[in-house]
């Protein structure tokens, strides 16, 4: 699909889709350990802050993006007090660049992701879990062997969601690093710049029908990923 998209779109066009690839990808692989640690305490947890800690999770879904990308460029950019202290010790950017665009579609992301984890970490019976308990299992190996492989298609579903979520993200991602044609603009930056430009509508519906396919295909990936896991537990 990608080599017949490479034939058919311009050269600026095919690296917008593959840093939108890039960026979704990043976003989701560096969410998913924090995103299980968190949905795993959500879930089980029993502690103070519980609940401010699953209302600050959910907090990227209630306020504006644009808020969030503001809120993100304060604390990450160059002068923010995160970003400073990345820059000066480490020497990473993430303003204006594309690992920036990562970050902000991460965060976007994040409660899709918790959410899913959440709710198949929550239907997991305990009785398993118990019963490998007084079998001499600890807590550790109880979670890798038994609660782990139950909901993995939760975590499955979690994954692509954090992963489509990112590829469509806008708000956040155009207000923290802005719309760099080879940098920073993604799919939807793209579209946006086309549909501001006479003669435009060509190439923004090009790039529509490619996020529609990429979108369907991590759907497709997810649900027969989803039901192999699920005829695996159930021969197990």
């Amino acid at each position: 699909m990608l080599e017949t998209a490479g034939a058919w779109l311009s050269p600026d066009e095919w690296t917008a889709v593959r840093l939108s690839l890039l960026v979704a990808t990043t976003a989701m692989l560096a969410s998913l350990p924090f995103g299980l640690a968190v949905a795993f305490l959500l879930a089980r947890g029993k502690f103070w802050g519980r609940s401010l800690l699953d209302a600050a999770v959910h907090l990227p879904l209630i306020l504006p993006p644009v808020v969030t990308g503001y809120l993100l460029l304060i604390w990450f950019g160059r002068r923010g007090p995160v970003g400073q202290l990345l820059y000066d010790h480490f020497g990473i950017v993430l303003s204006f660049r594309w690992t920036g665009a990562a970050l902000a579609s991460a965060v976007m992301g994040f409660p899709l992701m918790v959410r899913a984890m959440r709710l198949s970490i929550e239907a997991v019976d305990r009785k398993l879990e118990d019963a490998a308990g007084t079998l001499g299992a600890n807590p550790v190996w109880v979670f890798a062997v038994v609660t782990l492989p139950l909901c993995l298609p939760g975590i499955l579903a979690g994954m692509i969601l954090s992963f489509a979520k990112a590829m469509g993200e806008f708000g956040a991602t155009i207000t923290f690093v802005s719309n760099i044609p080879g940098e920073t603009q993604t799919l939807p930056s793209a579209i946006y710049t086309f549909t501001q430009v006479p003669g435009g509508d060509a190439g923004a519906m090009r790039l529509t029908l490619i996020s529609i396919a990429i979108s369907v295909a991590a759907l497709f990936a997810s649900e027969v990923m989803a039901r192999l896991v699920a005829r695996r537990i159930a021969a197990a």
